[in-house]
């Protein structure tokens, strides 16, 4: 090789070198805010996702509250239904507290514990423990994920 070509290669090499240490690989901190946020964990209560729709239910009066999609909605005999804009439940300890409120003005609270349940008219144990108020009505039941009330017998 032509000794004037040697520091002409000589330099290529060092400005590769240069170039390829300043690249970082994508499992660096440098990359860390254009990164999607890493989804959130399952809240769990008793064993049921309450990122799932879950149902709360009662007896005399038969009496249910569907949690989904943001929204507590109440139906029962001689109750007219209702909805509440709900959110996520606020997690302290054992107890999942929802707090909503309806376009009239209603205001909702659900509460959800976990200890097991009876609903006083079957053999099911239910996971959780429920209790719902809105105005002067307090309702107290039992509460399970819907996809697993509708899979068992007894639903």
């Amino acid at each position: 090789m032509p000794a004037i070509l040697r520091p002409c290669i000589a330099g290529l090499a060092l400005c590769a070198a240069a170039a390829l240490t300043g690249c970082e690989p994508a499992g660096d901190t440098a990359w860390e805010g254009e990164r999607p946020p890493e989804p959130a964990a399952p809240v769990v209560l008793g064993g049921v996702d309450l990122g799932q729709p879950v149902r709360a239910l009662g007896t005399e009066p038969f009496w249910g509250v569907d949690i989904a999609e943001g929204a507590l909605t109440l139906t029962g005999v001689d109750l007219p239904e209702q909805r509440f804009a709900a959110g996520v439940p606020e997690l302290v300890g054992t107890t999942a507290v929802w707090r909503g409120g309806a376009d009239d003005g209603a205001t909702a609270t659900l509460t959800l514990i976990a200890t097991e349940c009876s609903d006083g008219m079957s053999d099911r144990v239910y996971p959780l423990t429920a209790r719902f108020e809105t105005g002067e009505t307090e309702l107290a039941g039992c509460a399970e994920a819907t996809a697993r009330l509708m899979e068992e017998p007894g639903a």
